[in-house]
């Protein structure tokens, strides 16, 4: 073997062990391969070799697909899973991977020619999958095919093909080559452009004297065409770095540029466009007998601001209209790859903008992510169970963090203490954090428009004052830990209740419910002193599940997909009014939401922890818990009081009769209950 055997038998290691991490969480290591596809699709995500991705799974008779996704309504991805599950990782045939390509053709054609869907079951992903795939077949014109596996593979890439107007490209992604990527710190492959070899000549440039300056810097007139050209093969890789990767055509300015591109005054773009702004990790110039610059190769190229006139110009081409006599002023910035992760986001951050946009560049190095990082380094979690070893939830700011710190343990002793410390079930992501928010800020519809929609939709929903002064403070991770135990906790919920497809969906909308039914009041401090979650909880959660899986696959839906329907708004506008009442005991384990709300306390023995207490008012002292069950229920009869304070009243007045003292937390709330009640003309101190 080669050299860099030692180090890609580690990474097959690690990668193994955190495989089985997940399957076991999810009740089965049968589950391996679908959770291998998973990981790798969040990883074609995070780089960018593709933009729309989900794991679904298929086999029959000549067809096998583990993923689908539809870009731009006209390229298909397809993928296929080859699970070794062995280390060291065994080859891969050739013709194992051809036939595995095969497979993926034979149920396009089926999706195409034979609408497969109809010899589906409807309550099925793989029926979403078919269905979605037949309708959008006529405008498919490009296909991309990938092959993912922890063997070792002998071929990379098959030559593309076209057959019926349409495009194949084909591509495997085995463990060396995701070795690889890994130690590039998840940047992803390099989209490198040699101007000759593709357009026949150099893009002219002239480039500025910088005195002093740690970069070079040229400016260009790109042609319309060969922009959309470039755009057309590497799509969302180009854009890694932008703010607005994920826009797309929502804005006015998106609007306007296509209309201008299209009118009489397309000669105008240039004038009227900002352009666009690029780095580049190398910048190939050939200069002519006259002084003339251009050009040549271009090597890291990534579009940090413009993305958005970018795509314009792409979906303008494919639409038909013509771009030839268009040019995109573009500024490329060339800059030593070591300082490309620290000079892109601040270029992306202070270019000129042609629309609104939040000042965070969405990017890792976001002051956000960073500071979260930072907490996740130095806050213990309790112990729990019979072991008294405190852990830690280790957030990867930027994928492949977690494998890095590990190898920097020298020993294999320290990397067992490091495991130990940092359990990989406790590891989460960026996009695992918007994930956790959005669904607990009752906005499912985004979680399930995909990881990175999702998460670009939480980094801008920062801004709205709804949400933007999230604090970065001990509560708050603490908080955002006990979120993600009740993400983790629901997903092996409601694999439990074998819905047979849309886990996701059903998890998110089924948080969103239960933060809508408590008011966000669930006590979430309660759960990071547990990490984990009491059973009346559970036993809620399991209820919940199935009120949205049959509201998600009733017939009456706005889709006939089930993913696509649970991307619409108004699918939560539907749940949220559905009837469901919160099952015994979850009441018990609310608090008030202006404390739920509030930092956690770090005195009296623990973050979230109220000191006991028998009240701080005569009155309480006088009152029993019948008076506040009869509370409870004469603001149920009257509709007087909110639905929180009703419920509380109840809490109340079990906890009381069960010779409980109230909380430090619970007095001023059963004070205030009081005193309302008192002052509508009820009086429990009164009462018969």
């Amino acid at each position: 073997m080669k050299a860099a055997e030692p180090a890609l038998l580690d990474f097959a290691r690690e990668l193994r062990q955190e495989l089985l991490v997940e399957a076991a969480a999810e009740g089965s290591e049968a589950l391996l391969p679908e959770v291998l596809t998973r990981r790798m699709l969040e990883t074609f995500v995070e780089i960018g070799e593709v933009e729309n991705v989900a794991d679904c799974y298929l086999k029959q008779r000549g067809i096998e697909v583990s993923g689908y996704g539809i870009d731009d309504g006209d390229t298909l991805n397809l993928v296929a899973t080859l699970h070794r599950g062995e280390v060291p990782p065994s080859s891969v045939p050739r013709s194992e991977i051809e036939t595995a390509f095969r497979r993926l053709r034979g149920f396009w054609e089926r999706c195409r020619d034979r609408p497969l869907h109809e010899s589906l079951e409807e309550s099925s992903d793989a029926w979403g999958m078919a269905l979605e795939i037949h309708r959008a077949a006529s405008n498919i014109r490009r296909i991309r095919m990938f092959v993912i596996t922890d063997g070792l593979s002998v071929v990379e890439y098959l030559e593309p093909e076209t057959e019926d107007g349409i495009e194949v490209h084909r591509s495997v992604w085995d463990i060396g080559r995701l070795h690889r990527l890994h130690g590039t710190g998840m940047r992803g492959e390099p989209v490198e452009i040699d101007f000759i070899a593709r357009f026949g000549r150099p893009l002219p440039c002239i480039s500025p004297d910088l005195p002093g300056a740690d970069y070079a810097a040229y400016l260009a007139a790109f042609p319309a065409p060969w922009l959309a050209d470039i755009y057309e093969e590497f799509g969302a890789r180009l854009l890694e770095k932008n703010v607005r990767s994920f826009l797309q055509f929502t804005g006015k300015v998106n609007k306007g540029m296509r209309e201008t591109l299209a009118g009489d005054d397309a000669s105008r773009f240039f004038a009227y466009n900002n352009g666009i702004s690029a780095t580049a990790s190398e910048v190939d110039l050939d200069v002519d007998g006259s002084g003339a610059a251009g050009i040549i190769r271009l090597r890291d190229l990534q579009i940090v601001n413009g993305g958005q006139t970018t795509a314009s110009i792409h979906r303008a081409e494919r639409g038909g209209i013509d771009v030839g006599h268009v040019a995109v002023q573009a500024k490329i910035t060339e800059i030593e790859g070591d300082r490309l992760e620290e000079m892109v986001p601040l270029i992306s951050r202070y270019a000129n903008s042609q629309n609104r946009v939040s000042p965070s560049d969405l990017s890792s190095n976001d002051p956000f992510h960073i500071e979260v990082e930072s907490l996740s380094r130095s806050v213990w979690a309790p112990a729990t169970g019979s072991t008294m070893r405190e852990t830690r939830w280790f957030y990867e700011r930027a994928r492949g963090q977690y494998a890095d710190a590990l190898n920097r343990e020298m020993t294999r002793a320290r990397r067992r203490v490091f495991r130990e410390i940092h359990p990989t079930a406790q590891k989460f992501s960026k996009t695992d954090l918007a994930k956790f928010e959005n669904a607990w800020a009752q906005r499912p519809w985004e979680v399930s428009l995909g990881a990175q929609k999702n998460f670009t939709a939480f980094m801008v929903a920062q801004q709205e004052q709804e949400r933007g002064d999230i604090g970065r403070d001990v509560a708050y991770f603490q908080r955002l830990v006990a979120k993600a135990i009740l993400w983790r906790r629901t997903e092996k919920i409601v694999s439990a209740q074998a819905f047979g497809g849309y886990r996701a969906n059903i998890v998110a909308y089924s948080i969103a419910r239960l933060s809508h039914a408590t008011e966000k009041a669930l006590d979430l401090d309660r759960i990071w002193q547990q990490q984990g979650l009491d059973e009346p909880l559970e036993v809620a959660l399991a209820d919940l599940s199935h009120l949205v899986f049959k509201h998600l696959t009733a017939d009456d839906r706005l889709a006939a997909n089930v993913t696509e329907w649970a991307k619409r708004e108004e699918c939560w506008a539907r749940l949220r009014e559905a009837q469901w009442d919160l099952t015994p005991g979850v009441a018990e384990l609310m608090v008030s939401a202006d404390v739920a709300a509030r930092p956690t306390r770090m005195e009296n023995g623990g973050p979230g922890q109220g000191t006991a207490t028998n009240g701080s008012s005569p009155a309480l002292k006088e009152i029993s818990g019948d008076a506040f069950l009869a509370i409870s229920s004469w603001a149920k009869e009257t509709g007087n009081l909110t639905p929180w304070d009703r419920r509380f009243a109840h809490t109340i007045g079990i906890r009381l009769n069960r010779d409980k003292p109230l909380t430090e937390k619970q007095v001023p709330h059963a004070e205030r209950i009081l005193a309302a009640a008192q002052e509508l003309g009820y009086d429990p101190l009164k009462e018969p």
